[in-house]
This record gives structure tokens, sequence and C-alpha cells, in this order.
């Protein structure tokens, strides 16, 4: 994190925008075009699209957590540094074994996701077939695809986190565009009598509430991406405190995105077209935008719209995984090798080539596969927001005077809160009937990950002993020294 003089290894490169585009790109995946039309049964229209604001209140709260932790520690690694700080060395190697199985498991999916939507377009696409897993047929012109891009994507990271940035922006502004676009030309053209007899599923005085949380149960695992700011923390050239704003204001877009969205396609299709299309093509967004121009082509368009929603959430991991990656090779909790930054662009290169090699050959495994270990690794994602949370309580009772440049007022309150709601959030994937239950298969590759984890500790222990984690020990140190030489760094108490 720095090179023993207080200096980052790391280029600061990303400005504001960067770094919002970099978070709100990686909540946006593929699923407001494929998904939508899932939500708006779950829940109808009304029910779909409040549910998205329940469900960004529950992420907000958590995100509140690491608003006030990123600018107190901008070092990268993120939940790596605040949990070393909180708990030691144990807690911060589960914390960010955890964040790193969900940020790798992201990338091997959306390897997979891309290849998926062009089949969609061009029916022909799929050629030479090749075996079948768990059902589904890997063809040599789908895996060929997805190991080329997935290659393009190692090749932006490595050129710099800047480079990656440019993408994103690029990819993102088209998602916007093509978003503002079906929610303008929702408004224009649409009928509120398509939101008022699918407003809500079921009947009676609870139908509501009961539509509300059914769709808000599963709206915080959209959500996972924000906490790519803290893992590249030290390459934002920006005054501390404005990154706990930019990482909160990335949630609240990302709320306003999809709920605007549920509700745009609500006011565009009748609840009769919905279910036709979820019957056709599955792409309701899509249809919608065809409806709404009386133009079949536009689907497609949609549906290159949400191609980009794929890569922007891919590169988006690729950074928080490989940086997430590095604090802990460098730390000593891995081996060191993943610790290496690239002589030129200041990227953790070995981290890199590691994860884009897993998402190049992940194809192979199909699709089906890849679900499973998704699931497996947003419970990762999960577990480490509540840990981190859980590290936010910790630090306001252990080192109340720590320099905090975002301090969050009602502290314990919101802290409370986002351990309740996050561990909610675990408990959803062991509950049986939750929505979100894993299998058995993934609850296999969750332990698996454990497991490898566990060797990892145990080895890299045993071979450097007392440089274990010592790493995170200097990092704690050059952040006290840092804040206790800003003397233009101000304390502010904020309304979040």
């Amino acid at each position: 994190m720095n090179d023993g003089n207080g200096n980052s290894n790391f280029n600061k490169v990303l400005g504001s925008s960067d770094i919002l585009v970099i978070a709100f790109g990686a909540m946006i995946g593929w699923g407001w075009v494929v998904s939508v039309g899932d939500w708006i049964e779950r829940g109808g229209v009304l029910g779909a699209s409040l549910g998205w604001v329940a469900g960004g209140i529950v992420i907000f709260f958590v995100g509140l957590t690491y608003a006030e932790l990123t600018p107190a520690m901008p070092k990268c690694g993120g939940e790596h540094v605040f949990s070393f700080r909180a708990m030691g060395p144990n807690g911060s190697f589960v914390c960010t074994w955890a964040i790193i199985l969900g940020y790798v498991s992201v990338v091997c999916y959306e390897a997979c996701a891309l290849p998926t939507i062009i089949s969609y377009i061009f029916p022909g696409f799929l050629k030479g077939y090749m075996y079948t897993v768990a059902g589904f047929k890997v063809y040599a012109t789908w895996v060929g695809l997805a190991m080329a891009v997935a290659i393009f994507m190692t090749w932006i990271n490595i050129l710099g986190a800047k480079t990656a940035a440019r993408l994103q922006t690029v990819l993102t502004a088209i998602i916007a565009t093509a978003g503002i676009i079906l929610i303008a030309v929702a408004a224009i053209k649409g009928d509120y009598a398509n939101v008022q007899t699918h407003q809500f599923v079921g009947m009676g005085s609870g139908s509501a509430l009961k539509s509300i949380l059914s769709m808000a149960v599963i709206t915080p695992f959209f959500f996972i991406g924000f906490d790519v700011i803290p893992q590249a923390a030290e390459e934002i050239d920006l005054e501390p405190r404005k990154i706990g704003r930019m990482l909160l204001l990335s949630i609240i877009c990302a709320v306003i995105f999809y709920a605007l969205i549920c509700f745009g396609v609500g006011m565009l299709m009748s609840n009769t077209e919905i279910k036709a299309s979820m019957s056709g093509t599955g792409l309701v967004t899509a249809d919608a935008m065809a409806k709404a121009f009386n133009i079949k082509a536009l689907s497609s368009v949609m549906i290159l719209a949400g191609a980009c929603g794929i890569i922007t959430s891919w590169n988006s991991f690729l950074i928080g995984g490989s940086r997430a990656m590095w604090s802990m090779a460098d730390a000593c909790m891995i081996p060191k090798t993943f610790a290496k930054l690239h002589p030129k662009y200041k990227t953790p290169v070995n981290a890199l080539l590691l994860i884009g090699t897993v998402s190049a050959i992940a194809p192979l495994a199909g699709r089906r596969m890849l679900v499973w270990i998704m699931n497996a690794g947003n419970m990762g994602c999960c577990l480490a927001y509540c840990m981190v949370a859980i590290s936010f309580l910790i630090l306001r009772k252990k080192e109340p005077d720590m320099p905090r440049p975002y301090k969050i007022r009602h502290g314990k309150l919101v802290g409370v809160m986002a351990v309740i709601l996050s561990g909610a959030m675990i408990a959803m994937y062991i509950i049986p009937n939750s929505g979100a239950t894993l299998s058995i298969q993934e609850w296999g590759m969750a332990g698996g990950w454990f497991v490898l984890g566990i060797i990892f500790y145990v080895g890299m222990k045993h071979k450097y002993g007392a440089s274990f984690a010592h790493h995170a020990n200097a990092v704690m140190d050059a952040v006290k020294e840092s804040m206790d030489d800003d003397d233009d760094l101000s304390i502010n108490e904020m309304m979040f």
C-alpha cells in the first residue's frame, strides 16, 4: 500500500466521476433487461418499484458504514483494512477471503452472460456443440467469445485503473441513455391504467406490503458492487470525505434506476403483454422498448445496452477482486506473487492475470455451474458486509477519536441496523424457501472456497511466521500518520 516512505505504490488517477461510474456500473448488470418481468410477477408494478426502494434502504445502511470507514482508511483493500484494524488478522482474513469469492464469482458469471446475450440477438450464433454440463449445452462459439472478451477485459485492467474507468464511463453512458429513453417514452406514451390493473400481487389489505417485501428480499443481491470503491481507494484522487459521498450517491442512483425501469415497463405494457413476453423471449424490457416505438429492431438495441451492463459489472469486479487479492498478498496472507504491481501501469498484474485466466476457462463449466458459484459468491459478499458493519461498531467504541473525514450521525444506530440487515441477508441463504436459499451444489462451492482459505491461512502463517499480516500493521500506522499530518482534513458531522 505504500513504499515505506509514506508514498502509495498506486497511481492516483480516479476522479469523482470515475468512482461513481465504477460503482454504479457494478450494480447495474444484465438483470434490468432480463429480469424485470420476473420482478413484476413477484410484486406487481408498484410492488416491484417500491421493493427496490425498500431494498435500497437496507443496503444504504451498510453503505453508510463504508462511507465513514473508506475516507478514514483510504488504502487499497477496503474491507481488508477495515476489518484488520477492528478485528485483527483472523477477522480480516475471513472478511477479505469472503469478498474475493464474491468478486471472482461475478466475473466468471459475466463471462458466460455475454455470449448468452449474443445468442438471443443472433439465434444462429451457437455452433460447434461440445458437451452438456448440468443440462446446459456448451458450444464452441459460445466458449470462444467468452474467452476472447475475458482476455480483452483483463488486458484493459492491466493497462491501468484510468483505462478501465474510461471504458466504464462509455458503457455506463450507453446504459443510462437507454434507461432514460425507456423511462421518458413511458412517461409520454405509457398508460397508467396498465399499472392500476397490476399494482400489487394478491388481494386484501396486506397484499401491498407482502408484494413490496417479496421484491425487497431479493434486491440486495443486485446492489453488490458499491464496495468496489473502497478496494480502489488508494487510486482515488479526491478529498477523502468526498469518497464517502460518492459511494452513497452510487447506491442512490442504482435504486432510482431500478425502480423507474420497473415502473416504466409497467406503464408501457399490460399484465397480459408482460406474461406473453415472459413466455416468449423473456426479455420484457426489450419488448417494452420495441412496443413503445413500434420498431422491433429496438429490442436488440436494449439487449445491447444490457450487454454493456454485463461489461461494466465485469470491469468493476475485476478491479475489486484484484485489489483485494493484492492487499492479502502484500500482507503475506496469500502467496506474495499476487502482490506484484506492473512496473509501468501500477496495477496488480498477477492478481489480474489469475482472475482473468479463471474467467477465461470458466465458460467451459457451462452456465448452470456458474450460476451456482455466483450465488455462493453473493453470500460471501454479504458476509463481508456484515463483518464491515461489525468493524464499524468496534472502531466507534475502541477508537472514538480516530480521524473520520466523513463521520455519520447516530453511528451506533446505523451500525446496529447495518449488522442486523446484512445478517438477515446471510440468513436468507440459509433459511429454506426464503427465495435465496443455497442449493447443495452452492454450499459445496462456498465450503470448498473456505477450505482453500484455511489451507492458505495455515500455510502462509507457517511460511512467513512473524511477517504474516505485517503489512496491515504498517498500513494502520501510515493511515494514522497521514491523518495527523493533514491539517486541511476536517471532521464534519453529516446527515448520513
